[in-house]
């Protein structure tokens, strides 16, 4: 599973846009908070630690026009901290302090950026869940989300598009 995704970054344009000029996806003022611990954290991957400097802003992960095109909130870290993240592997999932925790839901989409199927998960069914969606030659990308929220919380790609 590990050689057969690739997790992209959030958009380096957003992450320097919200942090230098303080404008979100919406154009609109992005909110400056301080983490309670426990916010996830889009561009690291992970949970917020307690006091970090985070900023809240409308993002979203589409670059079509179309009826599935959607903005939400997403925290990242207010500072660039150079931390290695694994874009090849899934983040930790399953607990309270893992990024994805113990539910969510994933989305296939075409090309198009419409979706094609979706599925509510539990941690321990990701890796099968990724490959079964993968399995169809239709599906471009898939979206993991927060599933009370419905907050994006990343992006999943074929590391061989070509397959």
């Amino acid at each position: 599973m590990t050689n057969r995704i690739a997790v992209p970054p959030i958009p380096d344009a957003f992450l320097r846009r919200v942090r230098s000029e303080g404008i979100d996806d919406q154009g609109q003022p992005v909110k400056h908070v301080v983490a309670e611990g426990g916010e996830p954290c889009r561009d690291v991957l992970r949970r917020a630690r307690p006091s970090e400097r985070l900023i809240l802003a409308s993002f979203t992960p589409f670059s079509k026009p179309g009826p599935y095109k959607e903005y939400g909130p997403i925290f990242v870290l207010a500072d660039e901290t150079g931390e290695e993240i694994g874009r090849d592997q899934l983040p930790p999932a399953g607990s309270e302090h893992d990024y994805l925790r113990e539910q969510f839901v994933i989305r296939a989409y075409s090309d198009a950026e419409e979706i094609l199927d979706a599925e509510m998960v539990k941690a321990p069914d990701i890796g099968t869940t990724v490959e079964r969606l993968f399995d169809r030659a239709d599906t471009a990308f898939l979206h993991v989300r927060f599933p009370t929220y419905g907050c994006f919380a990343l992006r999943i790609d074929r590391a061989d598009p070509d397959r």
